[in-house]
């Protein structure tokens, strides 16, 4: 429609900051809303759509998560200590989000130092509301985004993904989210307010940044224009993604996991990811049960929260007492990838789970001591980590819902590196089951 003239940048990010005047003040979703800034971007969009500019995201109004640091706007990451911190430039996501025409109308809310993968909250900001029952959290830790993305308070949002915090929001919001590659999006800007700005993107880690969108199609857009190395490695290497392997799901081969003693799933989830599997094998594709050959998912679902615990004590400058367990943990994590690397050669994406539950109600009592039901809240973490361990890339697709309402997701995992492969089954199957509908605000 921006392209056709059919709507004015202008008139869009006005409907958008309306919308967010409307319902924002029941969910939180969105922390800091940059007006002025926002508007006089979308009048230059205008201009620029006038003389035939074809940037892809040209005038589009989109926001992204709080971690990020956007020149001019509070980037806090939820601790009080720095709550009047204010970024003095873009992180490299936002400037190629800008340079590709997109208008950043705000900042979507997250839980203190991204430290929740199952609801936003935190000090300064308080606590988002699942757009589809303000009872239930919307995940962490990019919980703002997904429920701004869901209610329609912004077309597109960037985020992050360790612990799931991309997958698991997308799931219990009913909106796409794409945990990209490890090490293909850059990290410069993604810091906490004490960190020196700029440090390098350091590909070794498991931290990922992605975007959430109310179709795959848009997670392609945006991957494409946000992915690739910074200087000075850009200087040396060219980037575009891969294409897909397959156009036609009659052609794809499908591995898929249903369920494990570990975290065994609702069975509404269950019943979901089966009439998925069905729906994939109506139109043609020939699925595979089971996990792939040398991958242990216990061992694999341990070796992950050992790093993660090693990569948070080193994030936080503590000392992390079983550091000698390190080169099990990481040769563990190298023989994953170079196993799931084997199965790609012959299976070309993986179902599962994205949890075992639905979004789940707030919970403010320590991290420890939270229950989901019977369960440990920590079991959130077990269905991601297969994926997060090897730094495969991953979207998270809705699938359908609860018999009281609540968002579905599942898990179409990819190739390393052909993380167009997952997005395009996940459009195509959009077409035969799940996709996105909007919340009943």
């Amino acid at each position: 429609m921006l392209r056709d003239k059919e709507i004015s940048s202008r008139e869009l990010t006005e409907a958008v900051l309306a919308r967010i005047d409307e319902i924002n003040p029941r969910l939180n979703a969105v922390v800091e809303v940059a007006r002025d800034s926002a508007l006089v971007a979308a009048d230059e969009a205008d201009r620029a759509i006038a003389g035939h500019d074809g940037r892809p995201l040209l005038g589009l109004p989109v926001t992204v998560k709080e971690a990020f640091r956007v020149a001019g706007m509070h980037s806090t990451w939820g601790l009080p200590a720095f709550r009047d911190h204010i970024a003095d430039r873009d992180a490299t996501v936002v400037r190629r989000l800008r340079r590709a025409g997109a208008v950043v109308v705000g900042t979507s809310n997250i839980p203190t130092m991204l430290g929740d993968f199952g609801q936003s909250a935190n000090e300064i900001y308080g606590a988002t509301a699942n757009p589809w029952n303000p009872d239930r959290a919307p995940g962490g830790s990019s919980g703002g985004g997904a429920a701004a993305v869901a209610a329609g308070l912004s077309f597109l949002e960037y985020g992050s993904d360790l612990a799931g915090s991309l997958r698991i929001p997308a799931a219990f919001c009913g909106v796409y989210g794409l945990k990209p590659t490890a090490g293909t999006v850059p990290a410069s800007g993604f810091q906490p307010p004490y960190v020196p700005d700029p440090v390098p993107s350091d590909l070794t880690t498991m931290t990922t940044l992605g975007p959430l969108a109310r179709s795959a199609g848009d997670l392609r857009t945006a991957f494409a224009v946000t992915g690739g190395p910074e200087a000075p490695m850009s200087r040396a290497y060219a980037w575009s993604p891969a294409p897909p392997r397959h156009h036609r799901l009659g052609d794809v081969r499908v591995g898929v996991v249903f369920d494990h003693p570990s975290a065994p799933v609702d069975a509404e989830i269950g019943a979901a990811l089966h009439s998925t599997v069905d729906a994939l094998t109506g139109a043609g594709a020939r699925v595979v049960e089971g996990w792939p050959s040398d991958v242990d998912p216990q061992e694999s679902y341990e070796s992950f929260g050992f790093l993660l615990r090693m990569f948070l004590a080193f994030a936080e400058g503590s000392a992390f007492e079983d550091a000698p367990d390190f080169l099990r943990h990481e040769r563990r994590r190298l023989e994953s990838r170079a196993a799931w690397g084997r199965y790609f050669d012959e299976v070309d994406v993986f179902l599962c789970p994205v949890a075992f539950t639905t979004a789940v109600p707030h919970d403010g009592r320590p991290f420890a001591e939270r229950m989901i039901g019977d369960r440990p809240y920590s079991d959130l973490a077990f269905w991601i980590s297969h994926a997060s361990l090897p730094g495969l890339p991953v979207v998270s697709a809705p699938i359908g819902r609860t018999g009281d309402g609540l968002p579905i997701g599942v898990q179409i995992v990819g190739p390393p590196h052909e993380d167009d492969t997952a997005i395009t089954v996940a459009e195509l199957l959009e077409g035969l089951v799940g996709g996105y509908q909007p919340p009943p605000l």
